[in-house]
């Protein structure tokens, strides 16, 4: 990489960056040597699993590592000056002005005791020096222009009172409000649905166009880095592994790692793999990495002087950089010369579902919520959402429902009322024949024992003062299904061996695990009931491309193994075509579409369900520069007051095919086709 002059086309770059941490286990080496420039107006992609050094490296260019770490070599040049010699008063003003920043978990950057009006206006105040009226008038704007329902009472509203993809898009209202030259997003859209991701990264795109923002786009979604990126780094245990345009790197990645990546993805392009393809084995223990190349144990196409010498990042072709002993040889032959796996091809063998008998049946199902807004109530009355609206579905023995939608569309609350978290408001739900609606004492007990859950974030459902073996082991012990502790920890070893853990494992806690680690002990955990019927909700939303695989394989193996039923809740449309049989679409509480996989992914009838397939993006730019990326319009509505409650369609404020008649007739969900059920009158 050059050094930067005065006349310096980038407007960021990174230098040889080196970043440590103190640890009482010892000095972690969490970014070493990477570099990489960034032009005005350009978007450029960070890649790579958890723990690389990605956002590590973009907490040294906002000053903003913890006490613990430091910089310990390099340079980060931000229109030509050293960000690392600037004084504290400088940087600040730097900050949030010319550089601002997208945090993955909007509650962190959150303040939960001020108002989400005040966090929006405080950068206005301070920094461009607007009067309180004007700042608060730009802060309703930015809140309408990433899609906040009802901004205007929002502005006085709390963190809490927001929901997670909401919060989100308050983050990103922060990082907009002063028209920074350089944006940097830490997983910008991991909170989103796949519509409000697309709304949001085509507003960051023409921002970026349009003022000349430049961004660093940090991420695990491949998808989001084919359709936007212009160029692309992808990192691997804290050192940069390959580098070039986004276009190349997908037709042709020259590191092994990078075609293991994509690999994993699955793809609404292509037919249903048998499996998802994974990337065998763990990052190294940055504590003490391995001496050669990191990713060699985990490199098909590894050689003996892989793990001698630790390969540097060179010129392979034109704007191409490898770090790989072998790059010119895959530039060359292609990675299948080198022994590397190629996609897996093959029909998908058809699970034995047993549709005589549905295993769970729901029938006019509603859950309805009593709240107020905050301070104010709603029209000055106590407000009711409708979170499940009227729906009936039935589930067969062996077969895996998929649940989608956007966020707030009630797929969350399905889940919690099946399993008796949540006092359904009318319906019946009825499990094994035997209705469960209402059941108390006993029956309850045995229901709950039959029917379990995965949590979208397993760090918050395990217990952090409890072991991992603890965890598993408590429901052995507190529902008797071992006699004793002895037997209780055998179990527990098992179900971990069953989930692809160590036995060693069992003594660690929460925090000493990785985020697919814990996943694994969440479905532990629920396994340990011995269930029939697991309700997964969001189970890999959060987690990197390769571990996303490994768990969605698991949970298939366990079902064929086990004879398992799930529900599975996502908005990942192309992890639900791959895992399920059929798929349910909600929308504001209400079912508008139900059909067999292939039917639905094939020939979706309604427009909301069109609308969120083309939201995906797929992980190939070539594909994406040729598709016609239409954002689905309008504004999330509000589900205090969602349109058509009392009559008409509630999609009907959104939909590009809605006319009067939408207004004032709801759509009942009726059968269109054999086996496909959707509600909508244009049909």
């Amino acid at each position: 990489m050059t050094v930067a002059t005065a006349a310096s086309p980038w407007l960021l770059e990174v230098d040889n960056l080196h970043v440590q941490f103190n640890t009482p286990r010892g000095v972690v080496r969490a970014v070493e040597g990477i570099s990489y420039r960034v032009r005005a107006g350009e978007i450029v992609a960070l890649v790579g699993e958890s723990g690389c050094g990605k956002s590590v490296s973009s907490l040294a260019i906002m000053r903003l590592l913890a006490q613990s770490g430091r910089v310990t070599q390099g340079r980060i040049l931000f229109e030509g000056r050293d960000l690392l010699t600037l004084a504290a008063d400088e940087m600040r003003a730097i900050r949030g002005r010319d550089i601002a920043m997208i945090f993955q978990d909007p509650m962190t950057s959150l303040n939960p005791v001020l108002t989400i009006g005040f966090q929006i206006t405080e950068p206005l105040l301070l920094h461009l020096r607007l009067t309180p009226e004007a700042a608060r008038a730009r802060a309703l704007e930015l809140l309408k222009m990433v899609g906040i329902p009802d901004a205007e009472s929002r502005l006085d509203q709390y963190p809490h009172q927001f929901s997670g993809g909401m919060r989100q898009r308050v983050v990103i209202a922060i990082a907009l409000v002063c028209n920074p030259k350089l944006i940097i997003a830490d997983e910008p859209t991991t909170a989103l649905d796949v519509t409000i991701q697309a709304q949001i990264l085509e507003l960051m795109k023409q921002l970026s166009r349009d003022l000349n923002i430049a961004l660093v786009v940090i991420t695990h979604n491949l998808g989001v880095v084919a359709r936007y990126a212009d160029r692309v780094n992808v990192m691997y245990a804290a050192r940069m592994a390959e580098q070039g345009g986004a276009a190349a790197v997908f037709a042709k990645p020259l590191h092994p790692y990078t075609a293991g990546l994509l690999r994993s993805v699955p793809r609404l392009d292509q037919p249903r793999g048998l499996k998802l393809e994974t990337i065998d084995g763990a990052p190294p223990d940055l504590l003490a990495p391995p001496p050669g190349c990191r990713f060699a144990p985990r490199c098909a196409a590894r050689q003996a002087a892989c793990e001698q010498a630790m390969p540097e990042l060179v010129e392979i072709a034109a704007g191409r950089h490898a770090a790989c002993l072998r790059a010119v040889e895959i530039e060359r032959d292609g990675p299948a010369a080198l022994g590397l796996p190629v996609a897996a091809s093959g029909s998908v063998v058809v699970k034995p579902v047993q549709r005589a008998t549905p295993l769970l049946g729901v029938r006019n199902l509603k859950t309805y919520f009593d709240v107020s807004t905050g301070l104010k109530t709603f029209g000055g009355k106590s407000a009711e959402v409708r979170a499940v609206d009227d729906l009936s579905f039935d589930v067969y023995k062996g077969e895996t429902v998929g649940l989608v939608g956007e966020s707030g569309c009630g797929k969350t609350t399905v889940g919690r009322t099946l399993l008796r978290l949540e006092r359904s408001t009318a319906g019946a739900i009825t499990y094994a024949g035997a209705d469960v609606t209402r059941a108390q004492g006993d029956a309850l007990k045995k229901y709950r024992r039959k029917m379990q859950v995965i949590f979208q974030d397993p760090y918050s459902s395990l217990n952090p003062r409890m072991t991992v073996g603890d965890s598993i082991a408590e429901p052995l012990l507190v529902y008797k299904l071992q006699p004793d502790k002895t037997a209780a920890r055998a179990r527990v070893i098992e179900l971990l061996r069953l989930v692809g853990l160590f036995d060693y494992m069992a003594s660690r806690y929460p925090h000493e695990l990785s985020g697919g680690q814990r996943q694994r002990v969440g479905i532990a955990r629920a396994l340990a009931m011995e269930p029939e019927f697991i309700v997964c909700d969001e189970p890999v939303s959060a987690l990197d491309v390769s571990i996303q695989a490994q768990i969605i394989n698991l949970l298939e193996d366990l079902q064929k193994k086990l004879g398992l039923t799930y529900l599975f809740i996502a908005h990942d449309l192309a992890v639900v075509r791959h895992i399920s049989d059929r798929v349910i679409v909600m929308y504001l509480g209400c079912v508008i579409e139900i059909a067999d996989r292939d039917a639905l992914y094939a020939t979706p009838l309604h427009p909301y369900t069109q609308a969120l397939l083309e939201a995906v993006p797929v992980p190939d730019p070539v594909i994406e520069a040729r598709r016609e990326h239409r954002v689905l319009g309008g504004e999330v509505p509000s589900p205090l007051a969602p349109p058509g409650s009392q009559r008409g369609c509630v999609f009907h404020t959104r939909c590009p095919r809605a006319d009067a008649a939408c207004k004032i007739e709801r759509p009942p969900l009726r059968e269109v086709q054999a086996g496909h059920f959707a509600a909508c009158i244009k049909i």
